[in-house]
């Protein structure tokens, strides 16, 4: 056969059968039962349709899709993008995106696997072991191992590049027996050594050749190398050289899951207002920390307000040693029933912040707060209005107290430019209370001097700069009382804070407080790693600080995180720091996509 019959045979029209009935059968019908005919068909088909969809809306669900850019505003610059040499919360916030360390914190605080992919603790405590993923890699492709992990550590132990997380490894021995093990031996038992594990590992083969001298001045600082969820893609800089700008890219070799978000970028500015004219000016779409004060004066209302309270205590202490009146227990029971410190978490804090009757504060036993976002709309609906100070109903509670311990009380005489005073024994009931010069702290610190002054105390208010309240009135302890911030952190270290042994600087004892049972009580907690014993020991603990009244804990502040009104994912959980909410940022997503629900397993 040549090609052209055997061509025009496959080109041929040929009749299908079935149709070909059809047609015949349509040919016998009416023009009516035609279009009964066709409206049936049509009928049918569109049933047929709407079930399918109807099965697949049925069966599938939204899932998060790779898509979506985050722009964030930061106050201050980067300039140690190093786990090491980390200070600035720009810094830390860099840190936690393209670094990972050997775990990191789940949202719900507990400690989970990050470039190890298990680790074990010896019975005593003071041994771990670690065994590292065979899959982690750093941005440039170069296998994570042991030998990084070792070089890390040496670097924060090493006294000439003066890590600020040198005391975390203070003592602590790493030896590496092969490429995918690492040894941690303390020289005690110290609980909260495992959040220590967090920190970033340093690819050895980029800062090998770097010594103590040159630390920080290495390239490598503004430009990291890390094994975390997130790789520097971009920097701009200013004409001096400052960073201005980093745009990130997800990594897509991180162990944990390639991030869904395909951009993060982070806009430097000098100060807050600066930050917050870029917000309104949607120039950047999200910044964290601001005061809850500040939310008040926002236009804008397409974004959300993810909060979480964190585990510090902002308090009064008392310096007895100072001030020899703080030493009466009268004194100091009448100044702490005097305030009102859920007023004060409403009127000054807007709310946004937990009342305080302990010195351990909320979420350091793992509890998680609820952090979920909530639209700008339900935050201004549940605004408190403004602050009072009105505390009436206490007051003559703490005249009580203070007469039935030998105060009296003498009014201001007729004419004279003085309010009345408590005295006894010819002694004044008067203070003073420092503070720093930060907006919140100065507010608090205005009304417990009104309430205090409404029941006849004396009391001065002295604000000072952070840096000359820290250098010059809280070193020396040169204060009768300060209200100040402690961060506690997760696992409830209170051995710094409240230890007899703490008491001078640099502890962080500030109300010079010595009681025997509560150093045995922190001592042991510090060094045990059972859960429930270490509960009983700090239940133990805040029942006898209960007793003395050394201090007035006031509150645990909330982080607040402003993000985009279509960012989904945001988990802040039992946080520390305001870096930590990029725990979970490669899970972070704002794209969907619908599939099958018996796929959703393989789905990270």
């Amino acid at each position: 056969m040549d090609f052209d019959s055997y061509s025009d045979k496959l080109t041929k029209p040929r009749a299908i059968p079935l149709l070909s009935f059809l047609e015949g059968v349509l040919r016998t019908f009416s023009s009516g039962e035609r279009l009964l005919f066709y409206t049936f068909t049509i009928f049918l088909g569109a049933s047929a349709f709407a079930l399918l969809a109807g099965l697949n809306a049925s069966v599938s669900v939204n899932v998060p899709a790779a898509g979506g850019s985050l722009t964030e505003g930061e106050v201050g610059s980067a300039r140690f993008i190093n786990p090491v040499l980390t200070l600035s919360q720009p810094d830390e916030d860099l840190v936690q995106l393209v670094y990972s360390g050997l775990t990191r914190i789940h949202p719900d605080g507990t400690v989970i696997a990050d470039l190890a992919s298990r680790y074990d603790t010896s019975a005593d405590g003071t041994t771990y072991t670690f065994t590292l993923r065979k899959d982690a890699k750093f941005h440039d492709g170069t296998p994570v191992t042991a030998a990084d992990v070792v070089f890390t550590i040496e670097a924060a132990q090493n006294p000439e590049i003066k890590s600020p997380r040198r005391a975390d490894w203070e003592g602590v021995q790493v030896s590496s027996p092969d490429s995918q093990t690492v040894i941690f031996k303390l020289p005690h038992a110290y609980a909260p050594f495992i959040e220590n594990t967090t920190l970033g590992i340093l690819p050895k083969h980029i800062w090998q050749n770097v010594s103590a001298e040159e630390f920080p001045f290495s390239p490598a600082n503004t430009h990291p190398v890390g094994s975390g969820p997130y790789r520097i893609v971009r920097t701009d800089t200013d004409a001096t050289g400052t960073a201005t700008r980093y745009e990130l890219a997800p990594f897509s070799q991180y162990v944990l899951g390639k991030p869904y978000l395909k951009r993060i970028t982070f806009i430097f500015y000098p100060n807050q207002k600066e930050m917050m004219s870029a917000f309104e000016e949607h120039k950047i779409d999200a910044m964290a920390g601001i005061a809850p004060s500040e939310l008040k004066t926002l236009t804008r209302r397409d974004f959300s307000i993810a909060h979480v309270t964190l585990p510090r205590v902002f308090g009064i202490f008392f310096n007895q040693s100072r001030a020899p009146v703080l030493a009466d227990a009268a004194a100091r029971a009448a100044l702490l029933t005097a305030v009102d410190k859920q007023e004060i978490v409403t009127s000054v804090l807007g709310g946004y912040g937990v009342a305080l009757e302990s010195a351990i504060p909320p979420g350091v036993t793992g509890t998680i707060i609820p952090a979920a976002p909530i639209p700008f709309a339900a935050h201004a609906a549940s605004s408190s209005g403004t602050a009072t100070t009105s505390n009436t109903a206490a007051t003559d509670v703490v005249r009580a107290i203070l007469s039935r311990g030998g105060w009296t009380f003498l009014p201001a005489q007729a004419g004279s430019e003085t309010s009345g005073v408590w005295k006894r024994k010819k002694v004044e009931l008067s203070l003073t209370l420092a503070t720093a010069d930060e907006p919140e702290l100065v507010a608090t610190a205005n009304v417990v001097a009104e309430y205090w002054r409404a029941a006849g105390i004396k009391v001065a208010v002295q604000v000072y700069p952070l840096s000359e309240l820290n250098t010059n009135v809280i070193r020396p302890r040169a204060y009768d009382a300060v209200l100040f911030g402690e961060v506690v952190g997760r696992t409830a270290d209170l051995f710094a804070f409240w230890h007899s042994s703490q008491r001078n600087d640099p502890g962080l004892n500030l109300a010079m407080y010595a009681n025997a049972k509560v150093d045995s009580y922190l001592a042991r907690a510090r060094a045990t790693t059972d859960k429930k014993q270490r509960e009983k020991l700090y239940a133990q603990f805040n029942e006898e600080i209960d007793k003395d009244d050394p201090a007035i804990f006031l509150y645990s502040p909330e982080f607040i995180y402003v993000v985009p009104a279509s960012l989904q994912g945001v988990q802040l959980g039992a946080m520390t720091t305001p870096s930590e909410r990029y725990q979970s940022a490669y899970k972070w997503y704002m794209d969907t996509e619908r599939v099958w629900s018996i796929f959703t397993n393989n789905i990270n």
